[in-house]
């Protein structure tokens, strides 16, 4: 690491850092301010610490949980004081519900400044409330800090480090308050090296972290193996931020051995990839239960409910309408409660992979009831082939638009509609595709920001999906393009406003529904890509896929803009929704 010129701010910031490093951080979203001076000098100097420059907070914050979203690693932030700080909040919010994790690290005024009416000072203890993992309030830096005092400074960046990846809970964000007093930027007269006191033999931490997995006992193996032999009837619910690496696979196993339909969300890992080949991976489930196309089909025996709670309302509703006494099981390697409709009737803490792999070993072969499986494919089977016919319906461009993206490509789909058609319409696909969306709290801030993110973390090429009013809410976010090595296709799905709300019942109160719900803003998106020198191309849906496919081996960012009519996609949907409960109706010969 680069030796600055000490003072007692920089000494104390570049020990901070430095011990972040050997923690394992290894980047950092800076915004410009003049109290984190120190913080932002030392992380610059840093050799193996990547430093990105973000001048809008909010965007900052997302664009970390984009990094740590993709990489699993928590990004650092760095924030003057007052309300830079703030700034954050919306995307801590995300990270808390979403277990990512992530550093805050804002500067503060001196302690005799809080409540005294100081320029640009608030209370930025504990700011952040219960969203955070852990908040602390680090000492003051001391130019010649005692040794009790450096260990206990260095012992706090690794706590911090380890309670952002869950050694306490489950993974999240962490809040370090670090107050500095004048003088701020290093001393110019350089009389002295930087210190390296308080350090370990080499790049260790002074505090190495152990985490394990909450391995499941052979006691629940045996007990779940047994409820599961006496249903031959079962469903897997596979819901986003299920575990990646070999879980997928597994769990695709577990599919074919037992005759369980894996009821994928997108945002699962279930969804797309070669694992879809086996097992019965089922992603037309949401338009097949709100069409009623499992109305006669017996109730599972048992529903095994992986990850937090799927995209899909339809879903929710289906599992809420079985019986009381269907077992429905939910496993979280954290302890998470996924259950906002409360039917869970287990709750189990075990890493779901060795649970899955050992209810593989067993040696009493699975019971499979080949008829429960056809249900559900034959439902699948119905709604892909109405989606074919769903003319200029968003779903169906959504579906042709997944269809184009290369192996390998990582997907942000942005909330509200885009999730959904995602959902509805995206078949499972064997070329792997790995998808990413801020469903903790479910915002359309930040969108742009996380996307790109995801981006920075990955050498795969990176594709976002997203409506008008979630790119209008995070344009500051485009000036990320700007760093090395970040190249984003925007596919921009422009209605003119809240479509989504045409899905809902205030759509028949005109004139209130269009001013103050849908709230059309007429705006020209080609003027934000000339701002931000971003290449823009007005496309049409029969044009969007081929479009895609060039954007996406392309060596620059491409915003692709497609216009359509919200009122016209929502009228369609309806109509496919209604011809398959009609077909459903039909005598059977």
């Amino acid at each position: 690491m680069t030796a600055l010129p000490p003072n007692s701010a920089t000494t104390w910031a570049e020990l901070l850092v430095e011990e972040l490093y050997r923690a394992g951080l290894r980047r950092v979203c800076i915004s410009p301010g003049s109290r984190s001076t120190s913080l932002t000098m030392a992380f610059a100097a840093h050799p193996d610490i990547r430093h990105f420059i973000h001048l809008d907070e909010r965007s900052a914050a997302f664009f970390a949980l984009g990094l740590a979203l993709k990489s699993g690693e928590p990004a650092a932030l760095v924030c003057t004081s007052g309300t830079a700080a703030a700034e954050y909040f919306p995307a801590v919010i995300e990270a808390s519900q979403s277990n990512i994790p992530m550093l805050m690290l804002t500067a503060d005024r001196p302690p005799e400044h809080r409540h005294s009416g100081a320029n640009q000072t608030i209370d930025q203890i504990k700011l952040y409330g219960d969203f955070v993992r852990w908040s602390v309030d680090a000492p003051l830096p001391e130019k010649d800090p005692s040794p009790h005092l450096g260990r206990s400074l260095r012992a706090l960046a690794n706590r911090a480090f380890a309670y952002s990846l869950g050694m306490n809970s489950a993974p999240g964000p962490v809040h370090i308050n670090l107050p500095f007093r004048k003088p701020l930027e290093p001393i110019l007269v350089v009389d002295e090296t930087t210190p390296t006191f308080f350090s370990r033999e080499g790049d260790a931490p002074w505090t190495r972290i152990h985490i394990s997995s909450r391995h499941p006992s052979p006691d629940l193996i045996a007990e779940l193996g047994t409820s599961m032999h006496q249903a031959p009837r079962g469903l897997i619910i596979a819901g986003p931020r299920c575990p990646k690496g070999d879980f997928p696979a597994a769990l695709a196993d577990l599919s074919a051995a037992t005759g369980y339909p894996i009821l994928a969300d997108p945002l699962s890992g279930l969804r797309f990839g070669p694992h879809t080949a086996r097992g019965n991976i089922i992603a037309g489930y949401t338009l097949a239960l709100k069409a009623g196309l499992l109305a006669n089909s017996p109730f599972p025996q048992i529903v095994l409910r992986f990850g937090s709670m799927p995209v899909s309302q339809a879903l929710s509703d289906y599992l809420e309408s079985l019986p009381e006494d269907i077992p429905q099981i939910g496993i979280d390697p954290h302890g998470s409660w996924n259950d906002p409709i409360f039917t869970n009737s287990e709750m189990v803490t075990a890493d779901p992979l060795p649970l899955v792999r050992g209810l593989l070993s067993q040696d009493e072969i699975f019971s499979v009831d080949s008829a429960w499986a056809q249900f559900w494919r034959s439902a699948e089977e119905k709604v892909w082939a109405a989606l074919q016919t769903a003319g200029s319906y968003e779903g169906k461009l959504v579906a042709d638009l997944i269809n184009a993206l290369p192996a390998e490509a990582n997907l942000f789909v942005a909330n509200s509609l885009p999730i959904r058609h995602v959902d509805e319409c995206a078949p499972t696909r064997i070329e792997p595709l790995k998808v990413y969306a801020n469903r903790g709290a479910s915002g359309i801030d930040g969108t742009i920001s996380t996307a790109l993110g995801v981006a920075a973390a990955s050498k795969d090429p990176l594709a976002l999906l997203t409506g008008d009013l979630s790119f209008f809410h995070d344009q500051n976010g485009l000036l990320a393009l700007r760093e090395p090595g970040v190249k984003a296709t925007i596919l921009l799905i422009n209605n003119n406003g809240g479509g989504i709300f045409h899905r809902l019942p205030i759509a028949e109160f005109e004139p209130s529904f269009t001013e103050l719900f849908v709230t059309p803003h007429g705006l020209d998106f080609k003027h934000t890509a000339r701002l931000y020198g971003l290449n823009h191309s007005r496309v049409s849906a029969e044009e969007a896929p081929s479009a895609l496919e060039n954007a996406m081996s392309a060596s620059e960012s491409q915003l692709l803009e497609i216009h359509t009519d919200a009122a016209n996609s929502e009228r369609l949907r309806r109509e496919m929704v209604a011809s398959l409960k009609t077909e459903e109706s039909r005598p059977k010969k």
